[in-house]
């Protein structure tokens, strides 16, 4: 058996996780903080970085450095109803109601609808019907040729994308600094785009990709428990890196282009996606923008297979006996093709409420697995601490639907709540129950 993975198997494994993380949101979020952060773009970015990079490496870290054989084993340890209720709903968040079908509005918004006139909802069902139809078709007969084709395309992706930076950062439209910043990124730039991070779904993601990690490092030979879990620490930073440099990048660009969109920024249903292909066909023309959309709706798809069939494998595990393996699929398949349809900025619209709420239950439930050595995983401290976090998280989800008066009121009592951290200090004061009530035992 291998003591410890080599180099290239290192570098292999971090490029898997970085393929299952980087999707749809990972390209069209960036672009829009750095259009809207414009001179505030290093204090949004930062913010951005921390939840977009910074948690979902801290993610993968703790199912690792946990011992954990997954998020299914993780959130078990706050009791066995949080466990499978956490567990559908970030499942179902970074599956069939947000994140899959996010892929599929993403590709048609950046590839096809820049060569559409009008119908554009039938162009979009019948793209979508296509797009799904493959998906399902990958899902169900997983082979070496979708192999093949994710070893060509993360390249071919990543090549196209750098030559598209790259031309765009040397020839701007004008420079981030004279952009004046807008909606929040005008007063509170770091938070908005410590939010703005929560759109990505990597927190959310890494507690899903981090078994796929463990199994991939066991599977080349390392299978002492710390070596398997500095492995998976290990390729969770080479895919991070990769990850930052591609936000960083993406987010001056956004910046620096920010005059060939200004007139639509300020429009409701103006995305990422659609600042994507302005700035495509504006560097490319209608050739770039055409071998962009391509490249785009084969990455997409590749991501959304690997939702699908992560989704379908974790929900025959939790509810075995009831449905096959290839039904989840269909089923996760069919409602991600139906929300699809809604549009890209209906989807990001939709899914706000839901990432506010989930997001602080995540991020604190990765803490508690990461550094639960120190308490001996005591369950008295995860119970306590995710009680804590849930009320606040209601209360986040308040804020974010504008129920006004559970809102006015918890604003002036809980710090950090207008900036949408509202949940660290119940976090803590959870935790410190929690401790309390274990030294007692």
């Amino acid at each position: 058996m291998n003591e410890k993975l080599t180099p290239r198997q290192l570098t292999l494994i971090g490029s898997m996780l970085f393929g299952l993380f980087f999707g749809a949101g990972n390209l069209i979020f960036p672009l829009i903080l750095g259009a809207k952060a414009g001179r505030n773009l290093p204090a949004a970015l930062l913010g951005l970085l921390i939840t977009a990079v910074g948690i979902p490496l801290l993610g993968v870290m703790s199912i690792g450095l946990s011992r954990s054989e997954g998020l299914l084993d993780l959130s078990g340890r706050v009791s066995p109803r949080f466990r499978v209720l956490f567990t559908c709903a970030l499942y179902l968040t970074i599956g069939p109601l947000f994140a899959i079908p996010r892929c599929a509005a993403t590709s048609f918004t950046i590839g096809v609808s820049p060569f559409m006139g009008e119908n554009m909802w039938l162009w979009q069902l019948g793209f979508s019907l296509c797009f799904f139809g493959a998906v399902l078709y990958f899902s169900l007969k997983p082979s070496k040729i979708l192999d093949s084709v994710g070893k060509f395309l993360n390249p071919a992706f990543l090549l196209f994308l750098g030559i598209m930076l790259v031309t765009a950062l040397i020839n701007p439209v004008q420079p981030a600094a004279s952009v004046a910043p807008s909606a929040d990124y005008v007063r509170s730039a770091f938070s908005a785009g410590f939010l703005q991070g929560y759109d990505t779904l990597d927190a959310l993601a890494s507690l899903a990709f981090g078994i796929i990690v463990i199994r991939a490092v066991r599977q080349l030979g390392v299978t002492e428990p710390g070596r398997v879990a500095m492995s998976t620490v290990s390729a969770g930073v080479v895919s991070m890196s990769l990850m930052a440099l591609l936000y960083a990048a993406t987010a001056l660009v956004g910046a620096q282009s920010f005059g060939l969109y200004a007139q639509r920024l300020s429009d409701p249903g103006f995305t990422g996606g659609d600042a994507f292909a302005v700035i495509a066909r504006h560097y490319f023309g209608r050739g770039g923008g055409l071998l962009l959309a391509v490249t785009v709706t084969l990455c997409c798809m590749k991501t959304a297979v690997g939702l699908v069939t992560s989704c379908a494998e974790t929900f025959e595990e939790m509810f075995p006996g009831k449905l096959s393996y290839p039904r989840w699929a269909v089923i996760f398949s069919g409602a991600s093709l139906l929300i699809s349809n809604f549009g890209l900025s209906k989807i990001i619209e939709f899914s706000a409420p839901v990432l506010y709420f989930l997001y602080p239950l995540a991020i604190v439930l990765i803490l508690l697995g990461l550094f639960g050595r120190f308490f001996h995983h005591a369950r008295p401290v995860y119970q306590w601490t995710m009680r804590f976090t849930l009320a606040a998280a209601i209360l986040e989800l308040c804020r974010v639907v504008e129920f006004r008066p559970v809102a006015d009121f918890a604003g002036q009592f809980l710090p950090f709540y207008a900036y949408g951290l509202g949940w660290v200090i119940p976090a803590v004061l959870g935790f410190a129950v929690g401790m309390i009530l274990k030294q007692a035992e």
